[in-house]
């Protein structure tokens, strides 16, 4: 679960963006931009994350705000579980990415795949939707769903791509070092159980 403060801080950032975006009152206008200001401040005083990008992150989008999605291909092949190495931070996620506009999930978690890993997949079902806020990552400035799509693996070489350094097949008693943001051992460990069960429900929250 995340800080109260974190959630304080998005929370007022949410209502801050949809304040500036339909109203029409100049001064409205301004206390909805000191509020934009004050969550900013909240997760600098609380986070290494300087203030200038925070202006960024919190100032890139406008209207009203949703939660991000982060979508993840969950390709099982003869009982082990596709892996890539993240350059980033050297440890190991599920292929995937934030979604594109344009394309389906399917196709964001097929392109994914091809792109940190270098193989081709079919999507095939919908595994799991996560709110990241109910499970172990660690604090996030936004707020994020994750979404994980059994493939089906079709051709290609394990490899790597831009942003990742390796990808390989693990057993589920044999994992390598993951990438909390990305994916936990909790969720990966119900994803083997799932992955393999074809009656297995969709699971969300």
């Amino acid at each position: 679960m995340e800080p109260k403060w974190l959630t304080w801080a998005k929370e007022i950032q949410a209502l801050a963006q949809a304040g500036l975006a339909y109203s029409r009152d100049v001064y409205d206008q301004e206390r909805f931009q000191r509020l934009r200001e004050i969550s900013k401040e909240i997760v600098a005083g609380h986070t290494d994350i300087p203030y200038v990008k925070l202006t960024d992150l919190f100032t890139n989008e406008t209207g009203y705000q949703t939660p991000k999605v982060d979508i993840r291909a969950v390709v099982l092949e003869k009982g082990k579980l596709l892996l890539v190495q993240e350059k980033s931070d050297g440890k190991w996620a599920l292929p995937g990415g934030w979604g594109d506009v344009g394309l389906t999930p399917g196709e964001v978690a097929a392109k994914e795949t091809m792109e940190e890993a270098g193989l081709r997949v079919k999507p095939v079902r919908m595994l799991a939707v996560y709110d990241t806020v109910q499970h172990d990552h660690p604090p996030m400035p936004y707020h994020v769903y994750k979404l994980f799509i059994q493939c089906e693996l079709l051709n290609g070489r394990p490899t790597g791509g831009l942003e990742t350094s390796r990808a390989e097949f693990f057993n589920e008693d044999r994992l390598p070092p993951l990438s909390p943001g990305r994916n936990t051992p909790k969720q990966i460990f119900q994803l083997f159980k799932d992955a393999a069960d074809p009656d297995a429900p969709c699971r969300f929250d």
